[in-house]
């Protein structure tokens, strides 16, 4: 007799269930579908997209060969396309590289401009605004006025940037050239005084302080008792 019952119950079930599958089956394929479309529709999407940023990095490498030996106008013309048409990093790299490119053309008040709009847009990124404007400052101090190197970096070569001590480098050179000794001595100092300082600034700004006392500016400060690197005095 509990077999009957079973049976019943079992017969029951699928009646249920064809019920709710008649009702609600082409929802459930539906949904299956969807799945499948949106895992192939985003497999896509990053084949896709790392299909184009190959692209975008074979064009970049190929602007930048143009660009070390010494063809800018090609040079221009491809990292030109590529800030228009590139994707991912590409586009941000191959505006450095060009501001850099017409730097070494002799374009330098256009490389300047390139590098402070740089410096201005935020979707690059702080690290790379700091960048832009260590390399526009770099070239203003030779074609440009010390007040201009200070306005893009003397914030970086003051504060706890991870570019202080290149901003405080290139601080020190602008007011060297500006015969302001004991200003350049001050960010020449603060180099050797901070032991995260790279060994080859270190030796460059303990040279540069040796240079400017041997020529009559104030004299060289006390060792801040950090130890020189091998070759400390040599380029």
């Amino acid at each position: 007799m509990s077999d009957i019952f079973h049976e019943v119950e079992e017969d029951l079930r699928r009646e249920r269930l064809k019920k709710l599958w008649d009702r609600y089956g082409i929802f459930v394929i539906g949904a299956a579908v969807a799945i499948v479309l949106a895992t192939a529709g985003q497999r896509g999407w990053v084949y896709w997209q790392a299909t184009r940023a190959a692209a975008s990095g074979d064009r970049f490498v190929a602007a930048v060969d143009l660009a070390d030996t010494g063809d800018f106008a090609s040079a221009e013309t491809a990292l030109n396309t590529v800030i228009a048409e590139g994707s991912g990093d590409y586009p941000v790299l191959a505006r450095f590289r060009l501001a850099s490119a017409r730097a070494e053309a002799g374009e330098v008040a256009a490389a300047i401009i390139d590098f402070d709009r740089l410096a201005a847009d935020g979707a690059v990124g702080e690290e790379l605004q700091s960048l832009a404007r260590l390399r526009a400052a770099t070239l203003l101090v030779d074609s440009g006025s010390r007040d201009e190197v200070a306005e893009r970096i003397e914030a970086l070569a003051a504060g706890g940037s991870t570019w202080r001590n290149a901003a405080a480098e290139i601080m020190g050179l602008a007011a060297w050239k500006a015969d302001d000794f004991a200003e350049a001595g001050k960010w020449y100092g603060q180099i050797l005084g901070d032991p995260n300082s790279p060994a080859a600034m270190r030796r460059r700004a303990d040279l540069a302080l040796s240079v400017i006392a041997a020529a009559g500016g104030p004299p060289k400060p006390a060792a801040s008792g950090l130890p020189l690197p091998t070759g400390a005095g040599l380029n």
